[in-house]
């Protein structure tokens, strides 16, 4: 396993431990977060706030997860299951009573210096809206 690889599946790991402080310290200080049909998010203040919410929003789990690394380990791919509960209304988007949902997803990762210099991770929008009943 290359120390790219490590580092995403730490990542992960992390955060299906629900460790914020964990995947956090994984990060470099200017982290660039990407988000799946919003606006891109500079610096770990910022990503903890999303980690923040999406605690209060979701309770999700990422299985059956794939790993692909490039030769110099500056970038990296990862393809997953996402198993999720919808737990409180996100702003412009159904309400939450609940559902759960199965969702194919990927994360996208530049690594500088040890550390995950951005991520972005990409999902279908209108399969997690129509499997939550919008």
């Amino acid at each position: 396993m290359t120390a790219t690889e490590d580092l995403v599946r730490r990542y992960y790991a992390a955060f299906n431990a629900g460790d914020q402080a964990g995947m956090l310290a994984l990060l470099t200080d200017d982290v660039r977060h990407d988000v799946n049909q919003g606006e891109a998010r500079h610096g770990k203040a910022a990503f903890a706030e999303f980690l923040k919410h999406m605690d209060r929003c979701y309770a999700e789990r990422l299985e059956d997860i794939v790993i692909l690394t490039e030769p110099t380990g500056a970038h990296a791919a990862a393809m997953f299951t996402v198993h999720g509960e919808y737990k409180a209304t996100d702003e412009g988007l159904p309400p939450a009573a609940g559902q759960t949902y199965v969702l194919p997803a990927g994360g996208f990762f530049d690594i500088r210096d040890g550390l995950i210099a951005r991520v972005a991770t990409v999902y279908n929008l209108n399969d997690w809206i129509r499997q939550v009943g919008g």
